[in-house]
C-alpha cells in the first residue's frame, strides 16, 4: 500500500508538472489591435489574421481591445472569441484612446514577438508574414512603411503637416509613412511597458528605446468599412500632447522670440531717442497701441505654452491607472 500511494504521488506530481508546464507555455507571436467603431470589420480582420498566422506557426494570440466601442463591435468580438479560443478580447470600461488601449493589450500579450496594427484593415494582415521574416534576420523592430497610403487627400495632407510638425519639435526625423504597424521583440515591449506616462503614443515610443531596427516597404489598402474616428482636432491636440511629451522646444522657440523682440525693441527705443532730439515731429501713440497689443498677445502665448507644461506636469504627478479593463475573454 506505501508503495502504491508513493507511486501515485509521484504520478501525480508528475502529471501537475505537465500541467503547469503546458499552462505556461509560450506564444510564438501575439497580435494587438485596438478596436473602435469597427463592428463589421472584426470577423474579416480575424479571419485573415488567423490565414496569415497560421502560416508562420501555431502558437499566436489575437488581442482585440475594445476601446469604449459605441458600436455593437463588443458582441462581434465575443462571437469570434468562441469559435477560436486563440482570439482573446479586452474590454476597456470607457473610451480611453487608441494608444491607451494598445498599452492594455501590450500588458496582456504573452508573445515572444508582438505585432501592433489598426483594425481597419488598411494595414494587411498578409504583411505580418513579412515583418517576420524580416525580424529572423536579428532585428528587434521592424516598421512597416506605407509607402502607397490609400487614403483620401485631407488625411494624407493632415498626416504630412503632422509629421513635419512632430519632427520639427522633437528634433527627430519623423517618417509619415511609418505608423503603429510593425513587429516587436517582446523586449522591446518590455520597456515600452516601463514607460507608464498618460500621454501615449506608441510609434515615437518605440523608436525611443532604441534595440535594432529597420523597415519594410507594405501594401496599403482602403478602409474596408466606414470613416476613420480621427479628424484635425484630434489630430492637432494628439501633435501637441506628443509635442509637449517628448520635447522643450516650444519653450525654447518662445524664449527666442522673446530675445528676438527684446533685441528689435531696444533698436526701437534708440532710433524714438534719436529722433526726440533731432527735434523731428512724430506722433507715439500708434506705436504704443500696436507695441502693447503685440507684447500682450506674446504674453498670453508665452504663459499659454508654459501652462501646457504644468498642465501635463499635473497629469504626471497625479499617477493615475492608464485604463480600466471591464472584462476578459480567453485569458489564460
Amino acid at each position: 500500500m506505501k508503495g502504491e500511494w508513493k507511486s501515485s504521488g509521484y504520478l501525480r506530481t508528475f502529471l501537475d508538472g505537465m500541467v503547469i508546464e503546458q499552462s505556461n507555455k509560450v506564444v510564438l507571436i501575439s497580435v494587438v489591435s485596438p478596436v473602435y467603431n469597427a463592428e463589421g470589420i472584426v470577423d474579416e480582420l480575424v479571419v485573415r489574421l488567423i490565414n496569415s498566422l497560421e502560416q508562420i506557426a501555431p502558437d499566436f494570440e489575437i488581442i482585440l481591445v475594445d476601446d469604449g466601442s459605441p458600436d455593437n463591435g463588443w458582441k462581434e468580438i465575443i462571437e469570434n472569441t468562441k469559435k477560436d479560443k486563440r482570439v482573446k478580447a479586452i474590454k476597456l470600461s470607457r473610451n480611453f484612446g487608441q494608444h491607451h488601449a494598445i498599452t492594455a493589450g501590450l500588458d496582456n500579450a504573452k508573445g515572444d514577438w508582438i505585432v501592433v496594427m489598426d483594425c481597419d484593415l488598411q494595414d494587411r494582415p498578409e504583411e505580418i508574414i513579412n515583418l517576420y521574416r524580416k525580424a529572423q534576420e536579428g532585428y528587434d523592430l521592424v516598421f512597416a512603411r506605407r509607402v502607397n497610403r490609400k487614403d483620401d487627400f485631407n488625411k494624407k495632407f493632415s498626416a504630412l503637416l503632422f509629421y513635419k510638425f512632430y519632427s520639427y519639435l522633437s528634433g527627430i526625423q519623423q517618417d509619415s509613412t511609418i505608423s503603429n504597424f510593425g513587429i516587436y521583440n517582446k523586449k522591446v515591449i518590455r520597456a515600452i511597458n516601463q514607460i507608464r506616462e498618460p500621454l501615449r503614443a506608441f510609434s515615437p515610443m518605440a523608436r525611443w528605446v532604441g534595440f535594432k531596427s529597420t523597415g519594410i516597404d507594405v501594401f496599403h489598402d482602403k478602409r474596408f468599412q466606414g470613416k476613420s474616428s480621427y479628424n484635425w482636432y484630434k489630430l492637432i491636440n494628439l501633435a501637441i500632447n506628443i509635442s509637449t511629451a517628448y520635447s522643450d522646444k516650444p519653450l525654447k522657440i518662445v524664449t527666442n522670440i522673446g530675445l528676438t523682440i527684446s533685441v528689435i525693441s531696444a533698436f526701437f527705443v534708440a532710433y524714438f531717442i534719436t529722433r526726440y532730439f533731432s527735434g523731428a515731429n512724430f506722433s507715439l501713440a500708434y506705436g504704443l497701441l500696436v507695441s502693447i497689443w503685440f507684447l500682450s498677445g506674446l504674453t498670453i502665448f508665452t504663459l499659454g505654452i508654459v501652462g501646457l507644461y504644468v498642465g501635463k506636469t499635473f497629469d504626471v504627478v497625479k499617477n493615475r491607472p492608464l485604463y480600466f479593463i471591464d472584462e476578459k475573454v480567453n485569458d489564460d
